[in-house]
């Protein structure tokens, strides 16, 4: 079966449109890393430490950075310490308590992003954004949106 062929046989819709939401997030990351990975030696999981670290106006705290990605706060700590030792982000102490840290990413570390995001928007553009439109787009963050949602208790 090609790698884009999502017909699965007997499956309900819901099973078919939950496939097809695992083989898009699994042929898009795979895409975006290869695509980091070859021309800036940047995995997906730190680009995807950076953009949420762009995205603060102060440094941020490392459960921060665990609870708002897709890494554990293991996998935080190695992609932190990778990032530090390639100049890329700086741990800071905290301001009101010594023994923590925050992150943030150095001069250095806000130019390898934007590099690193115009490869990622490359990358995807051919499969993602020209086939997507505005609709699309809005379908698509509304059904996001309903999947985030925590369920009232």
């Amino acid at each position: 079966m090609a790698h884009n062929d999502l017909t699965l046989g007997g499956l309900t819709p819901r099973d078919h449109a939950f496939y097809g939401l695992v083989w898009a997030g699994t042929t898009l990351t795979a895409r975006v890393d290869q695509a980091l990975t070859r021309r800036h030696d940047l995995p997906l999981s730190w680009f995807e430490v950076m953009l949420w670290l762009r995205s603060r106006s102060e440094p941020v705290a490392p459960s921060e950075l665990g609870a708002r990605t897709l890494l554990s706060r293991s996998q935080v700590s190695r992609v932190t310490d990778s990032l530090q030792a390639r100049g890329l982000v700086e741990r800071i102490p905290s301001p009101t308590d010594a023994r923590s840290i925050r992150v943030a990413l150095t001069d250095a570390g806000h130019r390898a992003f934007a590099e690193a995001d115009a490869t990622r928007r490359e990358a995807l553009a051919e499969v993602f954004d020209d086939r997507l439109d505005d609709e699309d787009i809005a379908a698509l963050e509304a059904v996001w949106a309903k999947l985030k949602a925590r369920p009232q208790e």
